[in-house]
């Protein structure tokens, strides 16, 4: 059983890290230089980030709950936008792929650029990782997903309560890596919005 989790995680890193730092590359095989990302990507960029950011304090928010149905529901729609977010970033990735990102400011250092690039790397990692854990989660606790109570998910692994046990505690602990990834995010777009003031942030707007 906890083979297939190292199996789907490693697998997904994989994918992850080699779409994100080389996706630019590819692209530039797909579509010409840009100055400001797509609509489109602009648009699963911010869905994204309202998705995440409901999901964090959704998150939060009911793991402080008494057992309830209230507390069932809110657990049934975290677990849908969980899953929504992973087909999303697969998306991203495919549309980043083949639509090449505008170039990155060309007064920042090559440590900047190192660091831009493993940030977006990082989150796109995170952001398959944390949907896959939770979804073994449910499975090992014997909760089986069923996407907008309609679709259900194949459990991954059978009922395990001590999997389930560690994979909740590799969840949470991967959340809390996902706040402060996003908070390095944001602290970074403002740095150069207000400080550096060159067109990082307009870029994405």
């Amino acid at each position: 059983m906890a083979s297939n989790l190292f199996i789907v995680a490693n697998y997904a890193t994989k994918m992850s890290l080699v779409a994100s730092f080389f996706a630019p590359v590819i692209a530039l095989q797909f579509t010409p230089m840009n100055t400001t990302y797509t609509k489109t990507a602009k648009s699963l960029h911010w869905l994204m980030a309202a998705l995440i950011g409901g999901l964090i304090v959704l998150g939060l928010i009911m793991t402080e709950l008494p057992l309830s149905p209230d507390k069932l529901t809110l657990y049934s729609w975290h677990k849908w936008a969980g899953v929504t977010v992973f087909l999303l970033v697969w998306i991203r990735l495919g549309w980043r792929i083949t639509h090449r990102p505008p170039p990155l400011p060309s007064a920042l250092s090559a440590r900047g650029r190192f660091a831009a690039h493993a940030g977006h790397a990082a989150l796109y990692l995170v952001m398959i990782i944390i949907p896959i854990t939770g979804w073994l989660m449910s499975s090992a606790k014997g909760f089986q997903t069923v996407w907008f109570g309609i679709l259900p998910i194949p459990d991954l692994v059978g009922r395990d309560r001590e999997l389930g046990e560690l994979l909740q505690q590799a969840h949470k602990l991967l959340n809390y890596g996902l706040m402060f990834l996003l908070a390095g995010h944001v602290a970074a777009a403002l740095w150069h919005h207000f400080i550096l003031r060159d067109e990082t942030l307009r870029r994405i707007r």
